[in-house]
């Protein structure tokens, strides 16, 4: 004799739901809509700027109606405030790098109006930071330090976005460590210090923006900035025709930065322990 079991309307909608709330799951529904977003981003001008907002209302909707969790890390409050401490902190980490390094490149002013060019390279930042933040430390870094805890979380999306510059013009072995340190580590530890999505947009967008304005290659790609810059010096201090990130020297300024980050991190108490299973 067999006996047929049947599930109810009800527990197949709980199972539903919580598969839907699956950190994994919501992990990469995000990244995939995210990722859509981006390549409006990549556009430049207005259009990256409206790429830029697409990626964050696809993110609200995703962690609102997938994940079905709070957002504190995108709340508009205190947002602007957020977003100009990183851009210091950003700003500061190229310029004190650069300071050391003057004598290793050489700087040629370049024609053409000003405002057109920083109008257009800060479009361009700002699009690949939101959509970038958004995806590595909104979504990949969250959903996996729930299910491993922050430290390894933070390590796994570092290795991840220093690999993925590998396709990157002029990319090296050494250029993607360099990158998964210096952007990896430094605006992962960013994020879990503040828990906000906006400081490490601010630092991220200052970041690229002032390296683009300098003259210097972005992550390899080439930048019409103010000046035409030119490397004179060795490439481990240079970073060579891929750009300054993948010198010694930021990849050093760095940890000196995003060390004390993870102190504070750890004293606020931001990171997420990793998970035991249970016996």
């Amino acid at each position: 004799m067999s006996t047929t079991h049947t599930t109810s309307p009800q527990a197949t909608r709980r199972e539903g739901g919580r598969y839907r709330q699956s950190p994994l799951f919501w992990m990469l529904t995000g990244i995939v809509g995210v990722g859509l977003a981006s390549s409006l981003a990549s556009v430049g001008g207005v259009v990256a700027v409206v790429g830029a907002i697409v990626a964050v209302v696809v993110y609200w909707a995703v962690m609102r109606h997938v994940a079905r969790r709070s957002m504190p890390e995108i709340a508009r409050p205190g947002a602007v405030t957020h977003a100009l401490a990183g851009g210091a902190i950003g700003f500061g980490f190229i310029t004190v790098s650069m300071l050391m390094l003057l004598t290793e490149f050489s700087f040629t002013e370049r024609p053409g109006s000003a405002l057109s060019i920083t109008a257009s390279m800060a479009a361009m930042s700002l699009g690949a930071a939101v959509t970038e933040e958004l995806i590595f430390r909104g979504l990949a870094l969250q959903a996996l330090e729930k299910l491993c805890g922050s430290w390894a979380a933070l390590a796994i999306t570092a290795a991840l976005f220093g690999g993925l510059h590998l396709a990157n013009p002029d990319a090296t072995p050494w250029s993607s460590t360099a990158i998964a340190i210096e952007a990896g580590v430094l605006l992962g530890a960013a994020f879990l210090w503040t828990r906000n999505i906006w400081f490490v947009v601010g630092l991220h967008f200052a970041w690229a923006t002032t390296l683009g304005l300098i003259g210097i290659p972005v992550s390899g790609h080439a930048s019409e900035g103010l000046m035409t810059t030119s490397p004179t010096g060795p490439d481990l201090l240079t970073g060579g025709e891929f750009g300054l990130e993948a010198s010694i020297v930021p990849v050093v300024v760095s940890l000196l930065i995003a060390i004390p980050m993870l102190f504070a991190a750890h004293r606020r108490g931001n990171l997420v322990p990793m998970r035991r299973g249970h016996r």
